[in-house]
């Protein structure tokens, strides 16, 4: 863990003591002590701040955890205590804090979201809902689709409202620092999950005041012989560690205060991942690793950065090229620093970073940061910084939007999460910073400018001289693109060249919709000559019920898009032909087992009838009677759409779509209670029905104005709209309304699609 040395505080040079291993809540027994350790935490950052509504939800979850205990023995009320906690030491909102305590609640008690929302307010309700149907996904290495539509639905909630991940990774914190409870095999895969999806978001998000604990009690778990080995390496010369470092210090901070310049001044050794990563990727032993040692040095602005670097590098001999300004050119997380490799008077290397109070605040903390508590008002926001810092996830709510194939989606924001690449900053000729993984060429830095540039490039030029397209880019670089109208578009081989994943996931969609039509052409042809060379029956396999299947089981959204993929040579046509094969063999023996049976009975006694239940809203469900019916607001279902029931616990039958994301999940243990159901076809045709559809255009004046008067002009009445626009200038338009049919639906779609600047329309599907 990170150690601070302690030094007598002398003058403007501030110190603090060192930071070792301290008593964590996870110590603690007694939920009494632990609430007074969050109300102690809140009341350092905002003394002010009324804690009753905190309080009452204390008792609200202690009441509802009161019989439940967890696998320490402990009460389970320690867990939400101890997440809040977290929370507090990150200086969050009085929402989030309060939703961390109940976050549990829903999910594992008699609670419901309506009391929760009754008790403390809508927001509160959907930061509790979010984590809790995150709570609910399960990583499962072995099925990709799942574990990739697990992501979507992460970063999707993440979109919503980012403090529903800020919960869930504190509470993988806590499950983490307790996994000692927890069977091998239960800490090996917590452990890998934290590793490769929490510890990468911590990251991206800017908190390494979690993504640094995560990292190395996930490595305790996966590598316990490379952790062990490591903590007694770094603890077998710990005084002698502290010594130089306090001297270290000592020295810095009087030459810093001798050129008047106020600064807050301790010490720190890297973190044991951080150190095994950097001893892995570099092939170096411990003692090779320059940075194990760092000085920190904070200060109140920008310009006393640069003068207290002046003076460090008059103090010391600095190691060439082991300087990095992240103040000029900051992280794609927003971390700002300076860092700088020197040499001790007794040859001992160690880094200095300098930074401002809330530069150090943003790397502490990252989107963290902007719920700080502000007097008179709680959950205030950076707009500005909040946009900046959220970028990354918005780029990845467009892949989602990109890709139909969810094994392609899953590789690209693994690879994206990849905490080993490093990167390298070039320049365009307008001055504007790219940040690119290291290795990359100029078709990386093309296509990070716009998709338009990469797909017309034919050229590049490197501080102001022709290069070859593989030439890789060093830190610093002008490039200046050479685009023509008359590029035929992509190679093939590009994909071999490039590093960045936005550039091949670019790539890969131009020859998808360029070359689209062939390669369903292609698909066809493989998948037919492979059901004929097995024997099988082309007209038995190629059913609506038996491509459903095979497109959830790989992760497509049609038929086409899988064609397409088979045709490029994406997927086998072995894989689809024998998914196919393995349902119709499900579906044969089903037919005897079950409408073969009910033949039979009615056959026999003409007095039977299958039961049916008619419900208020033109629904009829199947098999059951006087069962309550209601509508699913995830999806939004409408006359014509074809739906599903779901037999919920106490709340009767919620109906779906058919492609609700929430139903395409569902696990097999939850599959038992879907339940047949179809649309009366005497329907009431006053009957009005709510749904969402979500329009994705190039922003322009007068753009909501146009697609208003559409519905104005269809006499539907919107119920809700919501719009963004992101750094591209593509906006996503969020409609509520309500319809009669679907027919109506996709009358009124047709005529938004004629806008002017409509990109895309779709239904929100959960």
């Amino acid at each position: 863990m990170p150690e601070k040395i302690i030094l007598a505080e002398s003058n403007n040079v501030k110190t603090n003591q060192v930071e070792g291993t301290t008593q964590t809540p996870a110590d603690f027994t007694a939920p009494e002590e632990l609430y007074k350790e969050l109300v102690r935490k809140i009341k350092a950052y905002h003394p002010s701040t009324d804690l009753s509504d905190i309080e009452r939800a204390y008792k609200v979850a202690y009441e509802a955890h009161k019989d439940q205990k967890r696998k320490s023995g402990e009460p389970y009320i320690i867990h939400p205590l101890c997440v809040a906690i977290i929370l507090a030491e990150l200086e969050l909102d009085k929402e989030t804090i309060i939703a961390g305590l109940l976050h549990d609640v829903v999910e594992d008690t008699a609670l419901t979201s309506e009391d929760v929302t009754r008790e403390f307010g809508s927001e509160v309700a959907l930061l509790v809902d979010g984590v809790t149907k995150l709570t609910q996904l399960n990583y499962e290495h072995d099925k990709i689709e799942v574990q990739a539509e697990n992501l979507r639905k992460m970063f999707l909630a993440m979109a919503k409202d980012i403090r529903v991940i800020l919960i869930k990774l504190a509470d993988r914190l806590h499950n983490m620092r307790t996994m000692q409870y927890q069977k091998p095999n239960k800490q090996i895969e917590k452990s890998r999950e934290t590793m490769e999806i929490y510890s990468p978001i911590a990251h991206r998000l800017g908190i390494s005041k979690i993504k640094v604990e995560l990292d190395d009690l996930a490595m305790r778990y996966l590598m316990p012989e490379e952790y062990n080995k490591l903590v007694e390496e770094v603890s077998a010369n710990r005084p002698g560690r502290e010594a130089f470092i306090k001297s270290i210090i000592k020295e810095v901070g009087m030459h810093i205060k001798n050129a008047d310049i106020d600064a807050e001044i301790d010490g720190r050794v890297k973190h044991f991942f951080s150190i095994y990563r950097k001893m892995v990727s570099q092939n170096k032993t411990l003692d090779q690793i320059y940075d194990i040692f760092a000085v920190r040095i904070k200060v109140d602005s920008v310009k006393d950065c640069y003068a207290a670097l002046g003076v460090i590098h008059e103090m010391y001999k600095p190691i060439p090229g082991r300087f990095k300004d992240y103040i000029a050119m900051p992280k794609p997380n927003n971390y700002q620093s300076l860092h700088t490799t020197l040499i001790a008077s007794n040859g001992q290397p160690f880094e200095v970073q300098i930074r401002t109070y809330e530069m150090h605040r943003i790397a502490e903390y990252g989107i963290a940061a902007h719920w700080k508590y502000k007097e008179g008002k709680t959950g205030g926001k950076d707009t500005q910084s909040e946009e900046a810092k959220l970028s990354w996830l918005r780029q990845i709510l467009e892949w989602q939007r990109d890709m139909s194939d969810n094994k392609e989606f899953l590789s690209s924001i693994k690879s994206d999460l990849d905490l080993f690449s490093d990167s390298v900053y070039a320049f365009t000729p307008s001055g504007d910073v790219k940040n690119l993984p290291a290795g990359s060429c100029p078709i990386d830095f093309a296509y990070s400018i716009h998709s338009a540039v990469g797909n017309r490039m034919v050229g590049a030029r490197v501080n102001g001289k022709l290069v070859n397209i593989d030439y890789k880019i060093q830190s610093g670089d002008r490039i200046e693109i050479i685009t023509s109208q008359n590029s035929k578009g992509p190679s093939r081989d590009w994909l071999s060249i490039v590093k960045s994943t936005q550039a091949k996931n670019k790539i890969n969609q131009w020859f998808n919709q360029e070359l689209k039509e062939e390669n369903i052409v292609r698909g066809k042809e493989l998948i037919s000559n492979y059901i004929k060379a097995k024997g099988y029956k082309q007209e038995e396999l190629i059913k609506p019920e038996l491509i459903e299947k095979a497109l959830k089981k790989y992760g497509f959204k049609n038929w086409d898009s899988m064609l397409a993929t088979v045709g490029h040579g994406g997927l086998k046509e072995g894989q689809v032909v024998n998914k196919l094969y393995d349902e119709y063999l499900k579906n044969k023996k089903n037919e005897i087992t079950d409408d073969s049976v009910l033949e039979e009975v009615l056959a026999n006694d003409p007095k039977a009838k299958i039961k049916k239940n008619s419900g208020k809203s033109g629904i009829i469900v199947k098999g059951t009677h006087d069962v309550a019916v209601r509508f699913s607001k995830c999806c939004n279902p409408v006359p014509n759409d074809e739906i599903v029931g779901f037999v919920t616990r106490g709340r009767g039958i919620s109906i779906h779509r058919t492609d609700c994301i929430n139903i395409l999940n569902f696990p097999a243990s939850e599959r038992a209670r879907l339940i047949e159901a179809e649309w009366e076809s005497s329907g009431d045709s006053t009957e009005k029905y709510s749904t969402e559809i979500n329009i994705y255009a190039n922003n322009r004046n007068g753009l909501i104005v146009d697609i208003s008067k559409i519905f104005t002009e269809a006499n539907i009445s919107m119920t809700s709209l919501n719009c963004r626009t992101n750094k591209k200038n593509i906006a996503t338009i969020n409609i509520g309304f309500t319809i009669h049919t679907k027919d109506e639906l996709n009358r009124l779609i047709d005529k938004l699609q004629k806008v002017e600047s409509v990109t895309d329309i779709e239904r929100t599907t959960g």
